[in-house]
C-alpha cells in the first residue's frame, strides 16, 4: 500500500519553492496524457496513432495576495498533439482518444472565480470552458473514450455548448440551495469561430451569433461534512441556444435550439476509509430532430475502485454507450444517393463498448490498458462499416 508520504506530483517540492508559492497564494499545477491506440480489427483500416496533452496553469488566491477575500484567478494553457484513431482509422463519431483533437496550443482559461454568502454563492467570470462547471461527470474519466471523459457529445453536438480545453466567453454560477443540493447556470458565448487554430490566442476573435443559458440541478449524496451516505450525483438539466443554426436535414434554418439531460452516478459499496468500492453511472439526453445530429444518447456503466490487495487505488472500469443518429439526417442521405440502399439500410446509430484497467503505482502516475469494441462505426457518416475493436493504453502524469 503506498504511503501518505509519498508525493503527488512528478516534480515534488522543488527544495521548498513549491510550497512556498502555495502560502503566497500561488498555486502552480501541470500535468500530462498521452494515448496511444491502435484499430486491430474492421473499421476503415488497420492502423495506429498516439495522442497526447499538456497542460499548465496557475491559480492566484487573491486573499492572500491582495486582501481580496472568497477571489481567485485562473489560467491555463493547453497543448495537444497528434492523430486520431478514430478519424484515421476506424471512422466513427465517438472518439477514442478523448485527448485527440485540436492539435495546437491554445488560451483554455482566464477567469476569475469569486466565492460570497460564507460560500454558498459561487461566481466566475472570463474566458473559460463551460463544462468545467456544467454537464460533467468525473467518474466517466476512468474511461478513455470522449463519450464517456467527461460530458455526453450529445450537447455539444445540438448546441454552441463547449467542453475542455476549448474556451468561450462567459459567466456562471452556483448556489447551494441545501447542503448537499446545488443550483448551476449562466450565460456563455456561442462562437464557433473560437475553436479555430488561428484563433488559439484571439479570445475576442468575431464571430459571435448568440448566447447558451443552462441550468442544472445537483443532489450531491455525502457532500456534506459529516455525511454517513456513499457519494454520488444527480444532474438534472436543460440547455438553450439562442443561435441560428442548419436545419437538420431539411432546407432552411432554425433557432433557439434546447436539449435536456439527467446524469447520474453513485457509489453502492465502500470499504470504510481505503476508498475502495464500486459505483454504477447513466446518462440519458433528448433533442429535438429540428437542430440536433445526435437526438438521443444512453450511457451506462460501472467503475471498481481498489482491485487486488494492496491496489486500493487502481480500478476497473465498464461502459456502454449509445448515440442515436437524427433520423432526418439518416432520410436525407438516404435520398441523397441511391446506391445506400434505402433508409433502412442506414444504422440507426452508433455504440461503443469500452473496458479499462487503471494501475496508480504513484499518486502522479496513472496507466491504464483500455479496449474498445465500436459497433456500426459508419453510423454518422451514412454508410454500413464492419464493426472495429481498438485497443491501447493511457499513461497520465501530474507534475
Amino acid at each position: 500500500m503506498q504511503t501518505s508520504t509519498e508525493s503527488s506530483t512528478l516534480t515534488g517540492d522543488w527544495g521548498g519553492a513549491r510550497s512556498r508559492y502555495a502560502k503566497a497564494g500561488v498555486n502552480l499545477r501541470g500535468d500530462y496524457v498521452s494515448e496511444t491506440f491502435a484499430n486491430v480489427s474492421g473499421g476503415l483500416q488497420r492502423g495506429s496513432t498516439y495522442a497526447q496533452q499538456v497542460r499548465l496553469g496557475a491559480d492566484f488566491d487573491m486573499a492572500l495576495l491582495a486582501g481580496w477575500s472568497g477571489t481567485t484567478l485562473h489560467f491555463t494553457i493547453n497543448d495537444r498533439r497528434g492523430e486520431s484513431v478514430s478519424a484515421d482509422y476506424i471512422g466513427n463519431r465517438m472518439p477514442v482518444q478523448e485527448a485527440a483533437g485540436g492539435s495546437y496550443t491554445r488560451l483554455s482559461e482566464a477567469s476569475v472565480e469569486q466565492k460570497l454568502l460564507g460560500d454558498k454563492l459561487n461566481l466566475r467570470l472570463g474566458f473559460f470552458a463551460m463544462g468545467n462547471d456544467l454537464g460533467g461527470m468525473a467518474v466517466g474519466c476512468q474511461l478513455v473514450n470522449a463519450a464517456f471523459c467527461a460530458h455526453p457529445l450529445s450537447m455539444s453536438g445540438n448546441s454552441g455548448w463547449y467542453n475542455y480545453p476549448n474556451a468561450r466567453w462567459g459567466a456562471a454560477v452556483r448556489y447551494q440551495l441545501q447542503p448537499e443540493l446545488y443550483l448551476r447556470s449562466g450565460v456563455y458565448q456561442d462562437n464557433s469561430k473560437l475553436g479555430n487554430k488561428e484563433n488559439a490566442f484571439r479570445p475576442f476573435a468575431a464571430g459571435t451569433t448568440g448566447v447558451v443559458l443552462p441550468l442544472e440541478l445537483e443532489y450531491a449524496p455525502g457532500s456534506a461534512p459529516n455525511s454517513a451516505a456513499l457519494p454520488g450525483h444527480y444532474k438534472l438539466g436543460a440547455l438553450y441556444d439562442t443561435a441560428q443554426a442548419k436545419r437538420q436535414g431539411e432546407a432552411g434554418t432554425v433557432g433557439e435550439r434546447y436539449g435536456v439531460y439527467l446524469l447520474a452516478d453513485q457509489m453502492i459499496v465502500r470499504d470504510g476509509a481505503t476508498g475502495r468500492g464500486l459505483a454504477l453511472f447513466g446518462q440519458i439526453t433528448a433533442n429535438p430532430q429540428a437542430s440536433a445530429q445526435i437526438t438521443r444518447w444512453y450511457a451506462a456503466g460501472l467503475v471498481k475502485t481498489g482491485t487486488f490487495a494492496g491496489r486500493d487505488r487502481d480500478t476497473v472500469a465498464l461502459g456502454v454507450v449509445r448515440a442515436q443518429v437524427n433520423p432526418r439526417l439518416r432520410a436525407s442521405a438516404a435520398a441523397a444517393d441511391p446506391d445506400i440502399g434505402g433508409y433502412a439500410a442506414l444504422p440507426a446509430g452508433e455504440t461503443v463498448v469500452e473496458l479499462s484497467y487503471g494501475w496508480q503505482p504513484l499518486r502522479w502516475l496513472g496507466v491504464r490498458a483500455d479496449v474498445q469494441y465500436i459497433i456500426d462505426p459508419g453510423a454518422f457518416s451514412y454508410r454500413s462499416t464492419q464493426n472495429a475493436l481498438a485497443i491501447g493504453t493511457q499513461l497520465k502524469i501530474t507534475f
